[in-house]
This record gives structure tokens, sequence and C-alpha cells, in this order.
């Protein structure tokens, strides 16, 4: 392949703005699927998870055949939570899809990744997407995008970026919003002409791997673009690790990405795409480089982890009804493979063999973590997430985030207020429509637990997003969760009339004839202190007993956490317990004389 027909591209785009349906749309393009094959919708989000959530996690790779050239489209995650994922992720583009929605304009989320690409040096596309919804405004966002760059340092030649107007939904795009076209043909014109070809250096072989894929059938296999030089299968090379150590190995197999698929190939050339078998004990970031003269690449530098968490081993009543993998030695392994390929992650130990403490960039990040091993069979406990201070030049810090807002002009008073009471600073406040726009500076202490509180007063209309500034001076003490738990008196089976009369005690998180056990956490109380309450208890019958009372028995429906939900509504002396079937709160210490003793 001419490296002169290569384009590398990534596609940056903010949560639900369409980017995964334009890649869609580009493969089909490509004429990747046969006419009579029907691939579906969202091909890229192939995790079961990305699809309910409908965000990108992992980056992936496909190409695009378009008349003589070759398209590789390199697809980047959006939440900063996923900041070790972008990063090595555009070292491998030459240039960048920047796609916004024409109602929405540009959002925090796209403004983190974009920020990366510019500094990289990446040429920016724009593709404003979803002109055919009503009251769109491509211009004005063309114009904000325009703010955007130049507030974000970009050079001259950034600045001066082609844009494209369209409906990845409807299959089209165009140079101007107001003359729809027939087919997406002129975005691909637009990214052989103005994405650079890739810049190949002279010299021997040199490729850093930027991220890995596992199958059970080849093992570990190093994808990453090669930057001068070439590689072939059989060659011998060395690997030089990030801490400058040099390992000796060799290449068995090279492949290329064609569509979705790799094809096996004799040879990659400098500024192509591939995937390396064969490859023994390499990490992300090392450099795959010449066996006799290795020389390393500039190693990629990755933002530290924000936050902690404690993971244990399920030891509650209810332990291993649903799980296959409960021992500490089966959640220290999964960890340990989670480390090879999820950069940002760090686990330390924590003097117990059966708790480790994980490490992360937010309780996003974590939580789909969780998330993906709870549905491959594993049972474990998870403690409050705590926030990782630093001292820096002798002062205590703490991670900030800017926090954005977007919710009902009439409950604004609402948010503003809770936001300070939780050491926010308002940076600007913006109405659109009948809608405000806030914007605060606000520790990471401060967020957990916000966006439960905001839906709630909001009825459920606040949109929320947060990305990791910087570290700053600690802000104090932030009030926290001030009702306290119901717990469960002793095991059983909770009973329609018991929670029927202690329905004035506050909200619970259980139906009846849902199992529990002591020490369990099924509501909230509506004061605060924690309260202990029997649930299992029946009526008891006497031969008076009126039949027909129990008829008028009305419940609250429960409340139902999700996993994010519970981990920040937990307090400092309870679990998460995660099963695969199951998401419980508990207390650390299930009986009641334990709790009394160890709160002294």
């Amino acid at each position: 392949m001419d490296v002169k027909k290569i384009r590398n591209i990534a596609i940056i785009a903010h949560v639900d703005h369409g980017k995964t349906t334009l890649v869609d749309k580009l493969l089909m393009a490509g004429h990747l699927f046969k006419d009579h094959e029907n691939p579906g919708e969202l091909i890229m989000d192939s995790n079961d998870l990305e699809r309910e959530r409908g965000i990108t996690i992992l980056a992936k790779n496909v190409s695009v055949r378009y008349k003589d050239y070759k398209i590789n489209v390199i697809d980047t995650p959006g939440h900063s939570d996923f900041g070790g994922e972008v990063e090595r992720v555009l070292n491998m583009a030459d240039g960048c899809l920047l796609l916004v929605d024409a109602f929405e304009g540009p959002m925090p989320q796209t403004r983190f990744v974009l920020q990366k690409a510019l500094q990289l040096g990446l040429k920016p596309i724009l593709v404003i997407n979803k002109v055919d919804k009503k009251n769109c405004t491509p211009d004005e966002v063309h114009e904000q995008v325009f703010e955007l760059m130049f507030a974000l340092d970009a050079t001259e030649e950034q600045l001066n970026f082609p844009t494209f107007y369209g409906s990845a939904k409807q299959g089209w795009m165009s140079a101007d919003w107001r003359k729809p076209t027939e087919d997406i043909n002129a975005l691909l014109e637009g990214v052989i002409e103005f994405i650079p070809e890739p810049k190949i250096d002279n010299g021997l072989t040199q490729m850093m791997i930027t991220s890995l894929e596992y199958s059970a059938y080849i093992g570990r296999v190093a994808i990453g673009r090669v930057q001068r030089g070439s590689v072939k299968p059989g060659q011998q090379v060395a690997l030089v690790k990030r801490d400058g150590r040099i390992v000796k190995t060799r290449i068995k197999e090279v492949y290329v990405f064609e569509g979705f698929d790799k094809k096996k190939v004799d040879e990659v050339n400098a500024g192509e795409i591939c995937a390396l078998v064969g490859l023994e004990g390499f990490e992300i970031g090392d450099t795959v480089a010449d066996m006799e003269k290795p020389e390393a690449l500039k190693s990629i530098a990755i933002d530290e982890p924000t936050m902690s968490m404690l993971f244990t081993i399920n030891n509650s009543p209810f332990y291993a009804k649903e799980g296959k993998f409960v021992t500490s030695r089966h959640i220290k392994e999964r960890l340990e493979k989670e480390l090879e390929k999820n950069l940002a992650l760090r686990v330390g130990d924590t003097g117990s063999a059966d708790s480790f403490i994980v490490f992360g960039r937010g309780v996003l990040h974590l939580s789909v973590l969780i998330e993906t091993m709870r549905r491959e069979g594993y049972e474990l406990q998870i403690g409050q997430p705590q926030v990782i201070f630093r001292e820096i030049n002798g002062v205590k810090s703490e991670p900030v985030e800017e926090l954005t807002i977007d919710l009902p002009e009439d409950v604004s008073g609402k948010a503003i207020e809770t936001v300070s009471q939780r050491k926010g600073e308002m940076l600007n406040m913006e109405p659109k429509g009948d809608r405000m726009i806030l914007k605060f500076l606000i520790p990471s202490r401060g967020i957990m637990g916000l966006r439960n509180y905001l839906l709630n007063v909001t009825a459920g209309q606040a949109i929320v997003t947060h990305r990791f500034k910087e570290y700053q001076p600690y802000k104090g003490e932030i009030p926290g969760r001030i009702n306290g738990s119901l717990i469960v008196m002793e095991q059983g089976e909770a009973i329609a009339y018991s929670l029927h009369n202690l329905q004035d005690r506050g909200k619970f998180f259980i139906s009846p004839g849902e199992p529990v056990y002591e020490g369990q956490v099924i509501g909230e109380n509506s004061r605060s202190g924690d309260l202990v309450i029997n649930v299992t208890k029946t009526k008891k019958l006497t031969n008076m007993r009126a039949s027909g009372a129990d008829e008028k028995m009305k419940i609250a429906p429960p409340i139902k956490h999700t996993l994010e939900e519970a981990l920040e509504y937990i307090q400092a002396d309870e679990y998460v317990e995660v099963t695969p079937q199951s998401i419980r709160l508990r207390k650390i210490y299930l009986n009641e004389n334990e709790r009394k003793r160890n709160s002294k």
C-alpha cells in the first residue's frame, strides 16, 4: 500500500452527538458489507455495556476503503475519566474529525479530548451533525467551535479548518447545510484533501505500542502505528520499556486492519497502523525497535488517578449464591489482567490478602470496571470512594473539577445553593432558551452524590457533566449525607405487612418478599442516625382477625440504585455488595453490638 494513499483519523465527539452512527455510515460507504448483509446499528460499540450506556469506553480501529485510498478510523472515548485511553489513541492519528451537535454546540467533555489533539498537532475537520433537528443553529455552532479552538491555543493552520454539515442518521454530508446531498462522499473527499498523509522518518524500525487486544487463540496482540522503517513476520526486534530496559523478542505475524477484520500481510511500512502477534512481555507505551540499534520513541504521559476504592471479597451471608468467581485469588487475577490494558488504573496493597485498593480516574472509570467484572460472574464488595489528596509544595491539595449543569431556569436557584454548600465556585451562567447553563469549579469530593440530588430536585431534567481540571489547595469540610440508614435486624424475608407499618420511618430500597440479612441497609432513615428495624415479622393471627384488612396496604415502590448511585450514596462504614444479579448496600460490621464496639 502506497503511503500517500493512507489517511489516519481519530473521531472526537461528546457523548451522544452521533459519533458511532457516523462511523457506521463511513463503513457503509466503504462497501464493507455485501448488499445482503445487514450489520445492524452501532457496530463499533461492541461490548454490551457500551451499548446500554451509549458511551464509548475502549478505543477501536477500523478502516474504510474509498476510491484507491485507505482511511484508518480510530474511535476515541469522550469521557475524561478515560483519559489514559484518549492520549495514546491520538498518537496514531494525523488528523481528527471533531463531531458537534448542530443544536447543542461544543460540550465540556469534547473540550478535554480536543485539547489533547491540538497539543499533538493534529489537523482538525469540523463535522456539524444533526442539522435535521428543529431550531438548530449550525452557523452559530461553527462560531463557537472557532472560539473554543482559539481558547485552546490552536495554531493558525489548525484554526483554518474545513467544515462539513449533515445528518449521519439520514446518511448525508455537504459543505453547505442548506443543500443536502445523497451520500457522505463529500466528507470522505474532505478527509483525503485536508488530512495530511502520514509523516515518515527514514531510518530503522520504530513503532509505539498504543493499545492491545487479547485473543484466546493467539494471546496478546500489540497494536500501534509504524513510525519509521518497517515490520515483517519473523523479524527479531528489541522492546524498549518505559524505564529504559531492553528486551529482545521476535514478531511472529503481522496484520493490518481491513474494515472490521484483520488481514495477514508480509510487510507493513511506516505510516500504517498494524497489529503484531508473538511479541513477549510487552506493555502499552513500549517501543518496538531495531534489534541492533534500539531507539525509543517518546513515551506516553498518562494522567494520574484522582480517586480510590477498596475492593474486597464478598463475605456477606448471601455470598456465592449467584457468582462463580468469589475468592480473593479470582479478584486479584482479574485486577492484574485489567492493569495490562487499563492504563490509568493502579492497584495497591492493603496489608490484608482479601482486599485491594484500586485507584482510578473517577467514579465512572471504576464503576465500568466493576460492572464488567459483575457481568463476567464475579462477586465483590466495594467501599466508599475516596478522593486522593496530595502534598503540593507543602500544601494539602485535592482534585478540582469543572462542572457544567444544564437545567430548567426555574430550578437553577436550588442547584446553585447546593453546589456552593459543596464548596463550588460559580464561573458563569448562561440562559439558553428556557434552560440555564451553569458552570462551576468544584472539588471532586463535592460531586459525589450531586447528580442524584439534582435529578430529584429537577424531576430528572438536569444534565450534569464534569471533567478533571487540576489539583488545588484543600477547600475544607463538605457536609455529607444527613439522613441515616435503615438496617435489618435479622435474616429472613421482607414481609409486606412490616414494610407497610414502617413506611413513616423513611424510604425503602427493597420490595416485599426479597430475602434480607442482618446488617443489610434496606432504606434511608427520614432522620439523621441509623435505625435498626425488623422487617421479617409477620402479623400475629387471632380469631378476631377481620377479613379483608390486608388488602388495604399501599407500599411506595422501592428506590433502586444503579451501581454509580450506590457507590456515591454509601457512607464510610458501609459497603456495596455487587453480584451478577444484585446490588445491595450493607454495613461493614453486620452485628449491631460489633458496630457499637467499633464506633468507639
